[in-house]
């Protein structure tokens, strides 16, 4: 029986996907009631959604699977919105410092990257529940506008990055005055 990964999504909250025939479980297979969540969305697109179940905790893993899934990045969250001038990108990345973020911009795309390290304050087994992500991250955010790459600026607040890029103008011109040379 080949065991499927499961998304960072399902490691973090304990949940699991569930095809549409759900209804199809006997409930006396089930410790606890099955409860359908609708995933928030703030995408335009309200068709397809993913009905998740939530369950018990899953079995614990063993060592090399655990090791093989902490390998992975953990995906930021982020807002994206325009002002007149710029598009502003704002995320949380609480407990890192700005030395630890990489922040790399292209004129329509930005990447950003970094680790939260965990303080180890007590042993996995005093723990009452967990859910708090440690470890490498990254975002890539692909822009509706081309940037100016020079222009971006970021900064660190409280936890809250903020990351605003100055639009191209592609309308602005400018007369190039021609000089003479002797």
């Amino acid at each position: 029986m080949t065991k499927e990964k499961r998304s960072f999504f399902e490691r973090l909250t304990g949940s699991v996907k569930v095809d549409e025939d759900a209804d199809a479980f006997e409930p006396a297979a089930v410790e606890e009631p099955v409860r359908r969540v609708q995933p928030r969305s703030t995408s335009s697109r309200s068709s397809g959604a993913t009905k998740i179940a939530a369950r018990p905790a899953p079995e614990p893993m063993s060592e090399s699977e655990w090791l093989e899934e902490s390998a992975e990045e953990g995906q930021l969250t982020v807002d994206v919105y325009q002002t007149a001038n710029d598009i502003v990108i704002k995320t949380i990345v609480a407990g890192v410092r700005p030395d630890d973020l990489d922040i790399s911009i292209t004129r329509d795309m930005v990447t950003i990257r970094g680790r939260r390290e965990e303080q180890k304050e007590t042993s996995d087994e005093d723990y009452f529940h967990r859910e708090l992500y440690w470890g490498a991250f990254s975002r890539a955010i692909m822009l509706p506008e081309e940037v100016d790459v020079e222009g971006a600026e970021a900064s660190q607040t409280h936890g809250l990055l903020t990351i605003r890029l100055p639009k191209i103008d592609k309308r602005r011109q400018t007369k190039l005055r021609v000089k003479t040379v002797s």
